[in-house]
This record gives structure tokens, sequence and C-alpha cells, in this order.
């Protein structure tokens, strides 16, 4: 065969291909876009090149935005704006009657993301804004975590969308898959190919915020970025649909004569995306004919657009001791009236909680003593919960916290050991609780002299068991039950010029009674020291010594 029938069998063959080819996207398409670099632009080039283009015509006719045809097959837009109807011309290379045509069908909301992968919102206040990039809409967020003064070396992203644009999505899927599945070009394309709503706007703002916050996104980062998206028409189109779809189900288990009532109340938004998600799926097995006709129901108004940040909580660890007997823990009211001249809680965290900038606290503390009980020895290992800082103190910073609390002027109580830990300060203060010893000095009376027997026979008490009821005094609010409890060892310590005073030292079990261990408690508590004696005894001063726990010591 000559070179001139094998040029013009080639000719052939080509115009042949390119005639059965004519609703594809052109395949010399070169995506060329202004300001992007040319690696990041090619695998949306090739993924474009394989693109339909009436089905392309067809969904933008039907009012969905350019970013949803292209995520629905499975493919992420670089941020640029998709809202611009030029950039069509990028895409679709030369101008044509039908590229002209979808220039001017760029929805002003689409009907499938309403307007969330436009960039359009309505603010905290009511007010419309439409970004013209992932880009813009980053600078809004990253301005305002600015403005809230946060102090981040990462972040995580979270997206919250209304429950119908996952419905949306399904039934345009279901849409094409009826209309062309018969196609040979749609028998490789599955429903797992595309890109969710909430996926593609996490993935389109992700960068922009790197650069503009000055770190990286993760998972596991303690601040987060929550967009929570919500539409009052939306959300009761999405009540609708479920109320339809399940009203048959719950007929089917209700009573005998099949009438069961459906209670009346909203939808929670996790409950609706789980009933959406199944019946949609169901739909889309479904093997019928029949084409779901587009547009959705239409949505003008954009979505109402909150933007939340926050930190999970920071702990600051250490051991505390108190020297004051009128001085409670927590924050003590009765009847509207102050028990005590503070708490110890408030002296610590009050000084924690405006050098963080957090939104609150919770103190923690292993086991407490009561307000007129001194805390003594190495002191009482506590957590400070910090709610949403927007700071995290360094280490010298805590420090100098920890002096600030010791030189207040009243000295009521002293901070140790004061750090900034993480969740291991949680498992260590569990782990020391249900193993924990205490130990205390108790100064005692009793209705008649001390004798040396008595000392001896007290002295000689060693991992004695005893039996707690209740205390009446705190039977209020506490569980009615019988406790058992270990008295590991006592020492009996006289006073001098003093027969029926003298001082109990003594090591127990974790959550035993001592004031009820020495008088009895009206027999509550079984044996106890007036027991033992035979006599009255009653307990004027107490001090807890040591709370024996490896978590906040000396390093």
């Amino acid at each position: 065969m000559s070179n001139e029938t094998e040029d013009a069998a080639q000719v052939s063959s080509v115009q042949a291909a390119e005639a059965e080819a004519a609703h594809f996207i052109s395949t010399d398409v070169d995506l060329q876009i202004a300001g992007e670099d040319d690696k990041e632009m090619t695998p949306l080039n090739d993924a474009v090149r394989s693109f339909p283009f009436d089905v392309v015509k067809d969904l933008s006719s039907k009012e969905v935005c350019m970013r949803c045809i292209f995520r629905l097959f499975g493919v992420q837009v670089p941020d640029f704006s998709l809202s611009q109807p030029s950039i069509l011309n990028n895409f679709l290379g030369e101008q044509t009657d039908s590229v002209k045509q979808l220039e001017d069908t760029e929805p002003k909301s689409c009907s499938i993301c309403l307007g969330v992968l436009q960039f359009a919102y309505c603010d905290d206040k009511e007010r419309s804004a439409k970004k013209e990039s992932a880009n813009d809409l980053a600078v809004t967020i990253a301005d305002l975590v600015k403005k809230e003064g946060y102090q981040i070396d990462s972040f995580s992203l979270e997206v919250s969308l209304p429950p119908i644009i996952s419905e949306n999505e399904n039934m345009a899927w279901s849409y094409v898959k009826n209309k062309y599945g018969s196609e040979l070009r749609f028998q490789e394309r599955s429903l797992s190919n595309r890109i969710y709503a909430k996926e593609a706007l996490k993935s389109a703002l992700a960068n922009p915020l790197e650069t503009l916050l000055f770190c990286r996104m993760s998972s596991v980062s303690s601040f987060r970025i929550r967009l929570t998206y919500t539409h009052a028409k939306a959300t009761k189109t999405v009540q609708n649909f479920i109320e339809r779809n399940e009203g048959c189900k719950r007929r089917k288990v209700g009573t005998e004569n099949g009438l069961d009532s459906v209670k009346d109340g909203s939808v929670s938004t996790s409950e609706a995306n789980t009933i959406t998600q199944r019946s949609s799926d169901g739909l889309l097995d479904n093997n019928s004919s029949e084409v779901y006709d587009l547009p959705l129901e239409k949505v003008n108004e954009p979505c109402r657009l909150e933007c939340l940040f926050n930190r999970t909580p920071i702990y600051f660890g250490g051991r505390y001791l108190k020297y004051s007997r009128n001085v409670s823990q927590t924050r003590w009211i009765i009847d509207d009236e102050r028990m005590g001249e503070a708490s110890i809680e408030e002296i610590i965290a009050g000084n924690i909680l405006p050098i963080c900038r957090g939104d609150n606290y919770k103190f923690h503390a292993a086991g407490r003593e009561d307000i007129d009980v001194r805390m003594l020895g190495s002191g009482r290992p506590f957590l400070v919960e910090i709610q949403n800082a927007h700071q995290v103190p360094s280490e010298l910073f805590v420090k100098e916290i920890e002096t600030k609390i010791n030189n207040l002027e009243n000295r009521l109580i002293r901070v140790k050991n004061l750090k900034v830990v993480g969740s291991e300060g949680w498992t260590l203060m569990r782990e020391g609780e249900s193993e924990k010893q205490k130990q205390y000095t108790a100064l005692v009376w009793i209705s008649r002299s001390l004798q040396d027997e008595d000392l001896q026979s007290i002295s000689s008490i060693k991992e004695m068991q005893i039996l707690q009821r209740t205390p009446i005094r705190v039977l209020h609010r506490r569980s009615p039950l019988d406790r058992e409890k270990i008295i590991h060892w006592i020492n009996i310590e006289k006073i001098a010029g003093s027969s029926q005073y003298f001082l109990l030292h003594l090591c127990t079990q974790a959550g035993t009674y001592i004031k009820e261990f020495v008088h009895g408690d009206l027999g509550r508590t079984n044996p106890s020291i007036g027991s033992i004696l035979g006599c009255r005894a009653e307990i004027l001063q107490l001090d807890v010594t040591e709370v024996k726990m490896d978590c906040f010591l000396d390093e």
C-alpha cells in the first residue's frame, strides 16, 4: 500500500472516531488554569478527558454546580473558582455553542450541595456571603481563629452538613445511572467512585488553612475547627422523607390492626444521616428502569454556617497541702450561704484559668478531706481540667503560677509539682485511688484515763478489718451501704500532762471514715476505738498526714 493510501485510511479512521465520540469532552483538552501548577492539574486533566459531555450538560441544566458534577464522578477539583463561567472554557476547550450554553447554566444555588461547594452561606447574623474560592473561605476562617487568640501548633477540621445533601447526591447518581447506565462508558463507574460533599469541602480547605495558620492539619490535633451547615427548609424536607419511608415499616411492626402511632418530634442529624443513607442505598440497588427526575426540590436560600473552635481539655497535675481548718476542697454553698472562707479549687484553678484563657474548669482530686481537716505531708494529688484553653502556658510559666499561688497573702494552701500533663494524669489518679493508703493523726479524748494496757492493745492492731455503715452525717447524700475497710496499723502518742487526751496515728485503706472509727457512730462502725477501749471516745482534730500514691511526686 502506498504512503498516500495509508495516510488517507488513517485520516478516515480518525474522522470516524471523532464522529463516534462527539458527545465526549475533547481528548486533546489541555487544562491550563492561570496561576495553577501543571503537575497539580495533570490528574484533573486526565480525568476530565473521559468525561461524557452530554451528561455534564444534562446535570448542569438541572442546576447542579460544576464541583458537584466533578465529584459525582470521583474527581477532586483544585482550589480555583468554578463559579466563574469563563472557567468552563478552560475545561471544555474552544468556545462552542454548547460551551456557551453551559457557561450560562452555573446555578445560583446548587440543587445538590445547596451552595456549600459554591462557598455560599449565611453567617450568624443571617447575612448572605459567597466566596470565590476555598482559599477565600479559608481566609475568613483563619481570621476568626486569630481573632479568638488561639495558640495552636496543629488543627483538625470537622464538617457537618444537612442530611438532605447526602440524599441529593444519591438521587443525582440514581438519575445518571438510570438514564445513562446502559451505555458502555458507565459500566465501570460505581457509586464508590464519588467524593462526598463533606470530604470535598475538607480537601479544598486543607491546604489554604495550613498556609494561613502556619501549621499542619491532623486528625489527632487537640484544636478543632468545626464547620456546621444547617438549613431549616432542608431539615424539614428530610423529616418528611424519613416519615414517608419509615411509615410503612412502623405499621408492619405495630399493633394488630396495623395502625401504630408515630410520635412527633425532631430527628437528630446522626439519625437522619443513617436513615437517608440506608434508604438511598436501597434505592441505588433497585434495578427498576424508572428514571428519578431532576432537579431535586429547589432550595434557593444558602445554608447557615456556624464556625466553632474548640480545644480538647488540657490538664494541670500536682499536689496540694491545706493548712486551714476552714477551707473546703470545692466551693460549698448551703442556702445561698458560703461555707468556709475559701475553697482549694477556687484558689488553684482560679489562678490557672485566666492564664490559659479557657472557658471553664473542673477540679478533680484523689479523694477529699472535710473542711475542718488539714492536708499535710506530701499533699493530695489533684488535676485541674481547663476547657477550651486559648493558650497553653510554657513549663516556666507554670512554675510562675505555682509560685504565685504559694505566695498568696493568706497562705491557706500550698501547691507542689504543678505541671501540664496529658491523659496519663487520669490513668495515674485512677490506678492510685484503688490501691492507695492514707495516714492520719487525730487528737482524741476518752471518758477515762488512758492505761498502759490500752497502749499495748491499740498498738498491737495490724491489718484489722472493720465494717462501716454509711455514717449518719453523710447519709443524706450517700447510699446506705455496709463497707468493709482495713486498718493497717495504729499507734498512740501520749500528751504530757494529760491522761484523757492523746494523739492517734493510723494508716487505713482509702475510703475509711476516720471520725466514725474513733467514736463508733452509734454502733454503725464496728469495731471502733471507743469499743476497743470500752469507753466513750471523741475526735477533736484530724489531719491527713500522707496520701500514699505515686503520681505527681517530687522528681
